[in-house]
């Protein structure tokens, strides 16, 4: 059930209740996690918070603790698919989900007592009408039962061939009523997307409660970034997002350009800014950026040797020298800093790069931090999926979520530098991938496998990182081939996941095209897949484009794919 009033029916009915948050492991939940305990915090809500990272362990944390708890927050997780089958809770738990995913559950959209949706309206959601998916059985129920034995006189006989006739009729109407609701559940749940940041719901939910701060805006922020980086959403969603968050940034940080009111350089002040769209520019040096930003890199084909001349002349161009561009970007002469966007931006139209400039947010805190939000979706993805020391899931979980709050610097920065580890790894595994023709075309999609010994492939066999890797990786392969037919195919990624348990995960993304809408149709491809091959797989993501699969079986199921979608 969708909740109109999110302060009314959400807020104030948990607010003197225990909670148990449960939350995905994605950038957008854990901002929109820090908002909501922000909350907690103003009103002495008691919670315990689970991190999940997929179906699995949310089932698991549910069952250990159902007892303790009659109310539950899922944060990113639990819209897509039906919650009350797969938990089987009893009738006093109360289910309040904040999800991205789309589409949402026919079943949790209907159900009016347990499960509540805070889900913005405004997103196009196109629910299928009650009747067209559900139908009162009582009216069938009499169909079989009534059958006679045809010996009664005949005008009972008369009426008994009516009633006969009248059943046939039912029957018809049944069947044709559950091929109709089969069209349109399969035309409803065809294709995965995603809506408004859940972030920024959390975040209008403390606005509405005029319990809004400057931290919580910040994280809206992110969140919705996050979005945006990871290709989640539209560029017109983007855009249309970043406005409606520039409205409360003007709002909470206008006293910075009053002389007379102006905050103290420490605290935090948050910008909207056109700035360039190179990855953690800010804190690596600029040459760095250029070479492992996905879309510099595939516009000037870095990983050939006619794309690095071809970077030497858009320095050259912008009469930048290698040493000053080599170094650290804080340690750039200053003189040269000063225009460097206008100079970068004028450069890299000339070389086919026109949409260098993008629409963003910085925050500052002291002379000496500023960040882009950009920098910070970076980060926290990076602890989050941190492969170098062999802890647990919920440390890594909790070390980003840390790295969202100002007083931890220090794990921000740590992040930042797993991010630069993180975007180089992806980088040079593109390049590999590209010189030794490792994507191939299967027909309807590009397929591209990562071996075993690999470098890097274990940071692959996490989802973001394999995503953020099959994003850069088709982008590339598009500006490489010549091939008009490939420019327009979708793309699978496999990595080994568990190799002692044999497993691979595989990752399916959309074409990369200047219309598309971000809507991906793997999800329902893959069950499919699996279901004519008998695959051993495992559907565990919260993204049901994103699937676990036994190495043996990967030959036929891909088969079967092919099959399917051509």
């Amino acid at each position: 059930m969708f909740l109109s009033d999110f302060r009314r029916e959400f807020y104030e009915v948990i607010v003197t209740q225990r909670v148990l948050l449960l939350i995905a492991s994605d950038v957008d939940a854990l901002c929109a996690c820090k908002i909501l305990q922000a909350l907690f915090q103003c009103d002495h809500v008691q919670y315990t918070l689970v991190p999940v990272s997929g179906w699995q362990e949310l089932e698991t944390a549910f069952l250990e603790h159902k007892d303790q708890f009659q109310y539950f927050v899922l944060i990113n997780c639990g819209a897509n698919i039906d919650l009350l089958e797969i938990l089987q809770p009893e009738e006093d738990t109360f289910f309040f989900i904040c999800d991205t995913h789309r589409p949402i559950n026919v079943v949790n959209v209907y159900n009016e007592s347990q499960i509540k949706l805070l889900v913005k309206q405004d997103d196009d959601l196109e629910i299928p009408a009650y009747d067209d998916i559900f139908r009162d059985e009582e009216e069938d129920e009499d169909d079989s039962g009534n059958e006679s034995d045809g010996s009664e006189p005949s005008g009972k006989r008369k009426r008994f061939e009516e009633d006969i006739m009248e059943r046939t009729m039912k029957r018809r109407q049944r069947r044709e009523w559950e091929a109709r609701r089969r069209e349109i559940l399969f035309d409803y749940e065809q294709y995965e997307y995603h809506g408004t940041s859940s972030a920024m719901v959390m975040f209008d939910l403390a606005w509405i409660m005029s319990k809004d701060l400057n931290d919580m805006l910040w994280w809206a922020i992110v969140g919705l970034t996050d979005q945006w980086v990871q290709d989640k959403i539209t560029q017109m969603k983007y855009v249309t997002d970043i406005g409606t968050l520039q409205r409360h940034v003007s709002r909470h940080n206008h006293r910075n350009e009053d002389e007379e009111n102006s905050l103290s350089i420490d605290c935090m002040r948050i910008a909207f800014e056109y700035d360039l769209r190179l990855a953690l520019y800010q804190h690596w040096s600029l040459f760095e950026s250029l070479c492992n930003t996905c879309y510099t890199s595939a516009s000037l084909k870095l990983w050939s040797v006619q794309g690095q001349k071809r970077l030497q002349e858009f320095f050259a161009e912008m009469g930048l020298p290698l040493k000053q561009v080599k170094q650290k970007f804080n340690s750039m002469d200053i003189s040269l800093k000063e225009n460097l966007q206008e100079m970068i931006e004028e450069s890299a139209s000339k070389f086919g790069m026109k949409n260098l400039r993008v629409q963003t947010f910085s925050i500052h805190f002291g002379f000496k931090n500023k960040f882009l939000a950009s920098d910070i979706v970076y980060a926290t993805a990076s602890l989050m999926e941190n492969i170098e020391k062999d802890e647990p899931g919920t440390d890594n979980f909790i070390k980003a979520l840390d790295s969202l709050s100002r007083s931890n610097l220090d794990k921000l920065h740590q992040g930042l530098e797993l991010a630069k580890k993180q975007l180089r790894a992806i980088q040079q595994t593109v390049a590999s991938c590209i010189c030794t023709n490792l994507v191939i075309s299967q027909g309807p999609f590009l397929y591209c496998y990562l071996m075993e010994g690999t470098p890097d492939v274990k940071l692959f066999s996490k989802p973001v990182s394999l995503c953020l890797l099959s994003k850069y990786l088709l982008k590339s392969f598009v500006c490489s081939t010549k091939n008009k037919r490939c420019k327009l195919l979708p793309l699978i990624v496999a990595a080994p996941m568990a190799v002692e348990q044999g497993t691979v995960i595989m990752v399916g993304i959309p074409p990369e095209t200047e219309s598309s809408d971000k809507k991906n149709f793997f999800g329902r491809a893959f069950e499919k897949a699996a279901e004519r091959t008998n695959s051993r797989t495992l559907h565990n993501h919260f993204d049901m484009s994103i699937i676990e699969l036994k190495m043996e079986d990967r030959s036929k199921f891909l088969d079967a794919l092919i099959s399917l979608l051509s």
